[in-house]
């Protein structure tokens, strides 16, 4: 039986009134558009006998539809004559992502100039509502700063910054501005921060005294310092000539706190507390940069990805207002860091209508592992997103921690950044949704700012689905040889056949690495490294990284068809596929496995955990050794690190692991038996 078998079941179906509520019945409405199959092809595939159809038409109408402001109309909507390689979108006209997402909403006529734009939450409990004028208030005084201390557009600012509201002022303040904002994850180490700010030479570096975690004072500013050193002794020459801290900790104002101090560190209160406060979004190119994020470097050296203006707002935008279904009255959470791109998406997404952000700093199991249940309770979270991973560890907790907890304000769940396994997405869809929320499970990337896959909340879904093609995506499963094989039902690539907006036009890097990463595999075909699969109800999955796979004896499978297989097991929460040197096989599978609380590690319970992924997956695919652990290591986003993992079970060099939530798990897995 494969894995596919277990979640061929509709589970969730969307009442009438539902469907007819939601933004996108009213866009299918508006086109004469009669069902989901029918929506997809008109917005992503050119159809002779419809003039209105296909991924230009589709990008062309949606400024006007989504009320996104030019402040000059552009040219065409697209310039692909060098290919799709380097689409230019929304050619010729000027825009600015700050006007759209807080000027306009700030503005002294606006109905949204005192709706609150974020709630932010810290890990001690100190609440903070910020309005769109009094983000826009202080998103100017950052732009002014910049400009006082010679920045311009095209110059990098880097956001090393604990997750406070201030983030936000300055990102958009970046934007106003014309700078390219690089955030950088608050959880990185010296190396992984000075490789960023060494590749993009930020000139200017916001980052804190530091945050909470685990109830107590995690240091920033230090790292920041180690940082800017190791990258001025990369490039030969220290790049940043200005770093502001914010005093998050309350260290300026402790005299039993010492902090070290260079002469070009301020801090936030001296230097933007002072700024003037009004500053008009500057207009520029469509294309013109706005943001730099850089890939999680798991292998390799980080990829710089470079987003635009236009692009970066019309896809999160898009994806919010459709996916996501926005409604004036939401309250959008979705756990992650700043310096991860569902940070940026999740305020600019929302922000382009006026929404209101949730932000919280801290873990999501402390004082106890009902904090994410207690806040939306509390603060009436309409959409909450969150990793799998996170909610396998949250359902070992147990049921009892739902208790007590009114969670009827969800209207949407959100997932992302790895494969689900069935049961993990049941759990979360009856305890946390009640069996009434859709889970929109999303998945594209940073190289796109947004999504290839995601779930209209009209369809009925299956565990672990992704739905479909989003809105505007030219999106294909193929075999080796790049032919079409999604309507065979059989495992692909996944592949983007045409460009969209938001899709990065190249690296910080150079073209070079650009081209071969993603367009070398198939002429004129992005090939996004994930496998896929369309099943015969027309609902599409993903079964892990291609690059990622266990070819085992010359058969191959992927790490998350192994874990899943695993977790079919009752005694089994978590599990970690990894790929090992064999003498016989060449690859053998070791999997780690996390225990469902009340059972105990013993060798009869790993006999049968490799017999229940033997039975499922064949006999070469059954583990070689199965190893307990009680927790695994994992980014703050909550993605478990594999390659940790296995480095550490052949006894490599790990490199840099500091973008690790919880270290001490690498000392689970050297001492798993």
């Amino acid at each position: 039986m494969s894995e596919q078998d277990h979640v061929d079941s509709i589970v969730h179906e969307p009442s009438h009134s539902f469907v007819e509520s939601t933004n996108v019945w009213e866009f299918m409405q508006e086109y004469d558009i009669d069902n989901y199959d029918e929506l997809i092809e008109r917005t992503t595939t050119d159809l002779p006998e419809e003039p209105d159809s296909g991924v230009e038409w589709f990008w062309d109408l949606l400024p006007e539809y989504l009320d996104i402001e030019f402040f000059d109309a552009y040219d065409q909507v697209r310039d692909n004559s060098e290919g799709p390689q380097f689409t230019d979108w929304y050619a010729g006209g000027t825009i600015n992502a700050a006007h759209n997402v807080l000027d306009r909403h700030a503005a002294r006529d606006s109905p949204t100039r005192n709706t609150v734009a974020l709630i932010w939450e810290g890990e001690p409990g100190d609440v903070r509502e910020i309005t769109y004028h009094e983000l826009n208030r202080q998103a100017s005084k950052v732009a002014n700063y910049l400009e006082s201390v010679g920045v311009g557009t095209g110059d990098t600012v880097g956001l090393y910054m604990p997750m406070v509201p201030e983030v936000a002022s300055i990102l958009y303040g970046c934007l106003k501005v014309g700078a390219i904002a690089v955030p950088i994850f608050s959880g990185f180490g010296v190396d992984a921060t000075a490789t960023r700010i060494a590749d993009a030479e930020c000139s200017v570096l916001f980052t804190g005294d530091g945050f909470y975690r685990r109830g107590s004072g995690v240091h920033l500013k230090e790292s920041a310092d180690e940082a800017i050193k190791q990258a001025g002794e990369e490039l030969g020459t220290t790049p940043v000539e200005h770093t502001v801290v914010y005093d998050r900790l309350g260290i300026a104002d402790d005299p039993d706190e010492t902090i070290r101090w260079t002469r070009r560190d301020e801090w936030w209160d001296e230097a933007i507390a002072t700024a003037d406060d009004e500053y008009a979004a500057k207009e520029l190119p469509s294309n013109q940069e706005s943001m730099l994020l850089y890939s999680s470097g798991t292998t390799g050296k980080p990829k710089g990805i470079v987003h635009t203006h236009a692009g970066a707002l019309m896809q999160a935008a898009k994806e919010i207002y459709f996916g996501f279904d926005h409604k004036p009255s939401d309250r959008f959470f979705w756990v992650s860091d700043i310096g991860w791109m569902m940070g940026p998406w999740t305020l600019l997404g929302n922000h382009a209508f006026g929404g209101t952000v949730f932000m919280y700093e801290g873990a999501p199991d402390h004082p106890e592992p009902d904090r994410f249940w207690e806040m939306i309770d509390r603060h009436d979270i309409t959409t909450f997103g969150v990793s799998p991973t996170a909610i396998r560890a949250l359902r070992k907790k147990g049921d009892e921690w739902l208790e007590g907890h009114d969670l009827s304000s969800l209207r949407l769940l959100g997932s992302t950044g790895e494969p689900w396994d069935p049961e993990s997405w049941q759990w979360f869809y009856e305890h946390v949704g009640d069996e009434d929320c859709p889970i929109i499970n999303i998945s594209g990337g940073t190289e796109i700012m947004g999504c290839f896959l995601m779930p209209m909340p009209t369809q009925s879904l299956k565990p672990c689905t992704l739905g479909g093609p989003g809105l505007g995506m030219d999106i294909d499963i193929v075999d080796s040889d790049g032919e079409s094989i999604a309507d065979t039902h059989e495992r692909g690539y996944l592949v983007a056949r045409d460009s969209c907006p938001s899709m990065t036009r190249s690296l910080w890097s150079g073209d070079d690495r650009y081209l071969h990463e993603y367009w070398s595999t198939w002429d004129d075909v992005w090939d996004h490294g994930d496998w896929a699969q369309k099943d015969e109800d027309g609902l599409w999955f993903l079964h892990g990284r291609a690059d990622d796979v266990l070819n085992v004896a010359g058969r191959k499978v992927g790490p998350a068809e192994v874990e899943g297989a695993a977790m079919e097991h009752d005694a089994v929460n978590q599990a970690a596929a990894v790929g090992v040197p064999d003498d016989t096989t060449g690859t053998a599978v070791v999997l780690y496995a996390v225990l469902e609380p009340g059972y105990e590690s013993n060798d009869d319970l790993r006999d049968d955990i490799r017999a229940a992924v033997g039975e499922e997956l064949g006999k070469p695919f059954r583990p070689r050794e199965v190893l307990f652990v009680d927790e695994f290591p994992k980014t703050q986003s909550g993605k478990i690190i594999r390659r940790a993992i296995a480095g550490v079970y052949r006894g490599e060099d790990l490199g840099d692991m500091s973008s690790i939530e919880n270290p001490t798990a690498l000392d689970e897995v050297r001492e798993a038996s």
